[in-house]
């Protein structure tokens, strides 16, 4: 009985996957808790419709992968079977590390980027399929002879860009962040073990870079999303500490245990992390946060209340540093008038920076194809000004109250 199903996504339509052991992968429990992953952390509090998944993601990247591989061979490039499963599998399995609420508390609750711990979670899935996805692991790597099947999951113009900014732009409603995905998919070929985009596809790459650039400023580092960033990694970083304390007794137990192994983790994620890992996911903090409003800490119940009840704290975003001179002022205001130590102000008073870069020239280029068979980097041929420089932009949050 074949395993195949049709999946109705919101952004393609009826989509289904090439290779039954997709569907195996889909239904385990270390993918299906993406279901439970929010896409856009706290986002939903900018724009109410952000709610959907890094499931919903993982699916809408592969579909785009299999249209592009299959766009490749219609151009007689030359992928095996075996290759177009792999490079399903690194596509669908390459977020499968991101902890709760995405990158918010990415080396928060352990000290792992969500790329560590995808790779560490596809190597146990490969123990328990039998090696089945030791060519998907080569390609998410970078190992493989073909680098252009690297490039589809990870480089300038990769299926999981494409996916994240028309599917993040349709759940927000931001329709600036939308981009001919299906144009850019079939301008593609490879050159040299490169992929590279036809002549005449150059128009879209460039409302590719305008979208990623303004969906970053305007939806992924919105200030208010800042803010609610901010906070929660705050409580997360205020619980750890009175956790280790062995003063924080209410929170789901998942989490707790993950803490409790956070404790002595090292460099090396071990397949206890592993399964502890993908045991907690968006509801163990969202509990965890109903719990500690009722915390006897003052911060754990200030921080809860105002994540849980929207009431974010105040930001500013500028080009320059934030003055010490207003960072004291604030803490000094926090001290005086609302009754916290001197201790909790660290946990109140958030300073930080973002940055973007929209083209990394100094990376991989984006190389066009022209009709004579020459290949250049787009920012030598490209009318649009490309400019590799990365924008940063500092903040300071704090409790409104304080502005009263």
């Amino acid at each position: 009985m074949s395993k195949k199903k049709l999946f109705n996504d919101p952004i393609y339509g009826f989509i289904t996957f090439p290779f039954e052991i997709l569907y195996d992968i889909i239904e385990h429990p270390f993918f299906q808790r993406l279901r439970r992953i929010s896409q856009q952390g706290l986002s939903h509090l900018v724009y109410p419709g952000a709610m959907h998944t890094r499931f919903h993601h993982a699916l809408g990247a592969l579909h785009l992968t299999c249209e592009a591989v299959n766009t490749l061979r219609s151009k007689n490039i030359e992928i095996s079977d075996e290759e177009f499963e792999g490079v399903c599998l690194a596509i669908l399995l390459h977020d499968v590390g991101h902890g709760p609420f995405s990158h918010a508390l990415e080396h928060i609750i352990l000290p792992f980027h969500h790329e560590e711990m995808s790779l560490a979670i596809m190597e146990a899935l490969n123990s328990e399929f039998d090696g089945k996805l030791s060519l998907g692991i080569e390609i998410f790597k970078g190992q493989y002879s073909k680098p252009f099947l690297h490039e589809l999951i990870s480089g300038q113009i990769d299926m999981d860009r494409l996916d994240y900014l028309n599917r993040d732009s349709f759940f927000t409603g931001v329709a600036e962040g939308a981009v001919s995905y299906d144009r850019i998919i079939s301008m593609l070929d490879v050159r040299d073990n490169r992929l590279v985009i036809e002549e005449k596809g150059i128009y879209s790459i460039e409302k590719f870079l305008v979208a990623r650039r303004f969906m970053y400023w305007q939806v992924y580092l919105h200030k208010t999303g800042i803010a609610a960033e901010q906070m929660l990694i705050s409580f997360m970083k205020k619980l750890k500490q009175e956790f280790n304390k062995g003063k924080v007794e209410h929170i789901s137990q998942p989490l707790k245990e993950l803490l409790e192994l956070s404790k002595n983790v090292n460099s090396r994620i071990t397949k206890e992390i592993i399964e502890s890992f993908c045991r907690v996911d968006d509801t163990d903090v969202v509990y965890t946060l109903k719990i500690q409003g009722n915390s006897d800490d003052k911060v754990l119940q200030f921080l809860s209340a105002s994540i849980l009840n929207r009431a974010l704290f105040k930001v500013y975003l500028q080009n320059e540093t934030i003055d010490e001179e207003i960072i004291v002022n604030m803490r000094s205001q926090l001290l005086n008038n609302h009754g916290f130590s001197q201790s909790d102000l660290d946990f109140l008073v958030l300073t930080g920076s973002e940055s973007n870069q929209t083209y990394n020239k100094d990376k991989e280029k984006i190389l066009i194809l022209m009709k004579n068979g020459e290949i250049y980097p787009l920012e030598e041929i490209s009318d649009y000004s490309i400019s590799s420089k990365s924008i940063v932009k500092h903040y300071i949050c704090t409790p409104k109250s304080i502005l009263a």
